[in-house]
């Protein structure tokens, strides 16, 4: 049985990553501050440290736990935040990273697994963006993800610390709960299941490659499994726009969506879509849920909560 790692293990992705670990027969450890986490999304399997990653507690838990396998998915994900506060950002995004990588490699960790973030480090594209295509971060954020990136390679090269970033598409599904990590599926879908009103901001035309979280969950076990270390774009490798997200909305709820229009928020980009090729190649990845059918599974879940 290997010892896992799960930093944020309480929030959207992580507990769904836990559940799944959990499942499939590892031993699962968490740390989380639960600011953005949720206490029950936490699986009572796991073992929990209500700790954030820049406390001191963090090289007692690694030495204490003795971990096989880390998952690095804490951060503070909320890109207007970074704009306004880019000094907390990088405290959180590169030096909290920088600390989990550190008491990784001192701790003789087998292989990190790190959630970057893909749409926001190749800015506005052209195409599909491919992993050795040029980085050109729009927002404080995407610079200390891409440092956290650099962080962990470097690593490798000083530590032989394997590893594996997955620059991650605009994730969706359960458990994404509207005032935490929230997308914008997440927003419109607790919105259309409450007859609340949405807010877009600009004229709708602003597109995201969407990916089910189900999916992510999928591509970061095959990335802990694998024998490769670097850098996998993780996808659908299809563009929806906001407008096409609504009317997707409005054809599985048969409602009108609601929502007013407000002027667009600065360090977003306006196009954005992955080419996930390598994952596919190398990691035996690709995704299985198509956008109709993950928002149908968003939605029931809300439903049913």
């Amino acid at each position: 049985m290997n010892k896992v790692l799960i930093t944020g293990g309480a929030g959207f992705i992580g507990s769904n990553l836990a559940d799944e670990l959990i499942k499939i027969g590892n031993e699962v450890v968490i740390i989380d501050n639960l600011i953005s986490g949720k206490k029950g999304y936490l699986n009572p399997k796991a073992k929990f440290y209500k700790t954030n990653i820049c406390s001191n507690d963090i090289e007692k838990i690694f030495k204490k736990e003795k971990f096989d396998y880390v998952f690095h998915l804490a951060a503070q994900i909320d890109v207007g935040k970074s704009v306004e506060d880019p000094i907390f950002d990088n405290k959180i995004n590169a030096l909290g990273s920088l600390a989990i990588f550190k008491h990784s490699a001192k701790n003789r960790v087998k292989k990190v697994i790190f959630a970057s973030t893909g749409g926001a480090l190749y800015g506005d594209v052209s195409a599909p963006a491919a992993e050795e295509d040029l980085i050109y971060p729009l927002s404080p954020y995407a610079i200390h993800k891409y440092a956290a990136e650099r962080y962990l390679e470097l690593r490798k090269e000083l530590n032989n610390l394997n590893y594996a970033v997955l620059r991650l598409a605009n994730v969706y599904g359960p458990r994404q709960y509207k005032g935490g990590e929230c997308g914008v599926i997440g927003i419109f879908t607790h919105n259309a299941a409450s007859g609340n009103e949405s807010i877009l901001y600009g004229d709708g035309s602003k597109t995201r490659d969407y990916v089910y979280v189900d999916d992510i969950v999928n591509a970061m076990i095959l990335s802990k499994n694998s024998k490769y270390s670097g850098v996998f774009n993780i996808g659908a490798g299809k563009e929806t726009s906001v407008l096409g997200l609504i009317k997707t909305i409005e054809k599985i709820t048969k409602k009108r969506f609601i929502y007013n229009r407000k002027e667009d928020k600065p360090g977003e980009v306006k196009r954005s879509i992955l080419n996930y090729d390598k994952a596919k190649k190398l990691l035996g990845w690709r995704p299985r849920t198509d956008l109709e059918t993950g928002i149908r599974q968003t939605l029931k879940w809300l439903k049913n909560k």
